[in-house]
């Protein structure tokens, strides 16, 4: 019997035994298993991790070369409307000079300044202090020019900056070709400008009519100067 009872005992505590070493590897085994697939986990988090990180670098790259880029084609923008702007200034000066030299048509508003001569003549006074001279039409001329008239024609003959005009008799000569009064100088520019240039208090219109000049001037809302013939 108590061989039997130690037998019993020996039984029970083995089992208890086997019990405990078997649980304890399951438990080592699971831990060893979750371990393992910790471990992978971060193995590859680490390595989505990096190659995040390395993407990035290549956008933030990418990104700067994109800069340099833009700031490339804005400067050549800049370039190209400044050249643009340089030849539309270009075109826009050989025009103004073309008009100037009388080469080609001038539409637009001005002023018609009409010159003739002293209606009445006394007897006994001398008939060219009552006429139209050369320098009365200067005088309209520079005056016109001087407040930015852009053309000028005299009885619709177009002047350059050549132009000359004399006295040849009662007729007034202008690059060869000679006008008989009235004279009619016609003018494109701002008439609210031209104008009042001319009618200043002791301006040109007041010292022509002290020189017995009769003057007419009118505003036009539209002006048409032809080109100088054979200037074209």
């Amino acid at each position: 019997m108590k061989v039997r009872g130690r037998h019993v005992i020996l039984s029970f505590v083995c089992l208890i035994l086997g019990f405990m070493i078997s649980f304890s590897y399951q438990f080592t085994k699971k831990e060893t298993s979750e371990r393992k697939w910790t471990d992978r986990q971060w193995q590859k988090e680490y390595e989505y991790r990096k190659l995040l990180i390395e993407q990035q670098k290549e956008n933030r790259k990418l990104q700067q070369q994109l800069f340099a880029k833009q700031q490339k084609v804005r400067e050549i923008e800049k370039e190209l409307a400044d050249e643009r702007r340089i030849y539309f200034n270009l075109v826009e000066d050989a025009e103004k000079l073309r008009m100037y030299l009388g080469k080609v048509s001038v539409k637009g508003k001005g002023v018609e300044v009409t010159l003739s001569d002293a209606s009445y003549i006394p007897s006994e006074a001398n008939a060219t202090n009552y006429i139209v001279h050369e320098q009365h039409v200067f005088k309209v001329i520079n005056e016109l020019l001087i407040a930015g008239a852009s053309a000028i024609a005299v009885n619709g003959q177009r002047l350059s900056h050549r132009s000359y005009i004399v006295c040849n008799g009662p007729v007034i000569e202008i690059d060869g070709t000679q006008h008989p009064a009235p004279f009619v100088i016609s003018a494109i520019g701002d008439p609210n400008i031209l104008i009042p240039a001319l009618t200043i208090a002791g301006g040109v219109k007041d010292q022509l009519v002290n020189d017995h000049i009769v003057v007419k001037i009118t505003e036009k809302p539209e002006l048409i100067l032809d080109p100088l013939l054979g200037k074209n």
